[in-house]
Order: C-alpha cells, then sequence, then structure tokens
C-alpha cells in the first residue's frame, strides 16, 4: 500500500490523470479518493488471501496477467493511452468481478462518499487502479521471488501497517465483513467522512 501510494498520490501527473478521467474533480478529492480505492483493494486483496482457494486463484491470475510491466505505464494507462499486449492486464472490471464480487457498488459508494464525487465515479475509478494494485503485487513477486505464503502475509502485513495511521481502513473492513448487501454502507461512510475531517483538520 505505501508502494502504491508512493507511486501514484506522489506524482502530481498521475492524479492529473486521474483528475482528468474524473471529470476533471478536484486535486484534494481525486486525492483521498484514490486512498480509499487503494485502500479498499489492498485489503480486500488480504481478506480473500486468507482463504487458501481464493489466494490459489489469485496468484494464478498475477502469474498469468499482472507481471507488473503496467506501472511502467502508468500515466499511459491513467491517461486512457495504453494498448497492452495482454488485455486481461488492464481489465479492472474483470478483476473487480473476481475480487469484490457483489460488494462492489458499496464499496464503490464508500469511495464516492468519503471524497464527495459520485458514484459512477467511484466505480470508475475502483476499475482504473485494480489493475495497477494487481501489477504492484505481481512485481514485487516477480522482483522478489515470492511465494504465495509470503504474498499473503505481506497483504497482511501491509493492512496491518496501515491500521493507525489511514482513517479509511476500519470502514473498509466493517463493510467486507457485513454480508454485502450494503445496507451498512451510509452509516459507515458517514462515519469515515467524519474520520477524515478529523484527519485532514490535524494535517493542516
Amino acid at each position: 500500500m505505501d508502494f502504491l501510494q508512493q507511486q501514484l498520490l506522489q506524482n502530481d501527473q498521475l492524479v492529473d490523470s486521474i483528475r482528468q478521467q474524473l471529470g476533471g474533480v478536484e486535486k484534494e478529492q481525486a486525492t483521498t479518493a484514490a486512498q480509499t480505492a487503494l485502500t479498499a483493494l489492498v485489503t480486500t486483496l488480504a481478506k480473500n488471501a486468507q482463504q487458501p482457494e481464493q489466494a490459489q486463484n489469485m496468484l494464478r491470475a498475477i502469474d498469468r496477467d499482472h507481471d507488473g510491466s503496467l506501472l511502467d505505464y502508468a500515466q499511459e494507462f491513467l491517461s486512457g493511452q495504453f494498448q497492452p499486449e495482454n488485455p486481461k492486464s488492464t481489465d479492472g472490471a474483470g478483476i473487480l468481478r473476481h475480487l469484490l464480487g457483489k460488494r462492489q457498488d458499496a464499496i464503490a459508494q464508500v469511495v464516492a462518499q468519503t471524497s464527495g464525487i459520485s458514484l459512477e465515479q467511484g466505480s470508475s475509478l475502483l476499475k482504473m487502479l485494480a489493475p495497477l494494485v494487481m501489477g504492484a503485487v505481481g512485481k514485487v513477486r516477480r522482483e522478489s521471488g515470492l511465494g504465495l505464503d509470503d504474498i499473503v502475509q505481506m497483504l497482511s502485513g501491509s493492512v496491518q501497517k496501515q491500521q493507525s495511521s489511514n482513517p479509511v481502513l476500519g470502514m473498509i473492513t466493517q463493510l467486507l465483513d457485513q454480508d454485502g448487501d450494503g445496507s451498512a454502507v451510509d452509516d459507515i461512510a458517514k462515519m469515515g467522512m467524519r474520520m477524515l475531517g478529523n484527519w485532514f483538520g490535524k494535517s493542516k
């Protein structure tokens, strides 16, 4: 998660590309929305990886479609100008179907409500960032030779490390622990907005 935040959210050009793809939203909105989306995607990967069958499916998908090379073309990808050799490497909608399932709309709603963008924009952002998250895991696996257990520990450790500093993580975790019907989204999102407001206030 730290790697993705540094690669994406501290790069003004990439943030501007995200803003443009979302219809020209404010920079703070784009950054907050991307932060929430990355948190949701990495947390979901970590949660799914705790299940042996899902962990094996994740590893097969990484080895087949996500070698990390997409990160070298992040600017082109986020600008909508990248044509991959393997279309599955950039198929954000397909990744979300496997990763979030029926929770897609609920997570998109949290992304939207914590940043002030629309539900449609939140959904689009998740589709944009999902391939980059998978690419980041694939890059680490390829460069460091990590096995499945190592990847599971890496994902879990990333989430645990963020618990005290990322105000959105607890909200996302609670939502993922729900039954997926979205009934708790409004209360959780409102809680997240209060947490973000306090967090931004302290950081100024």
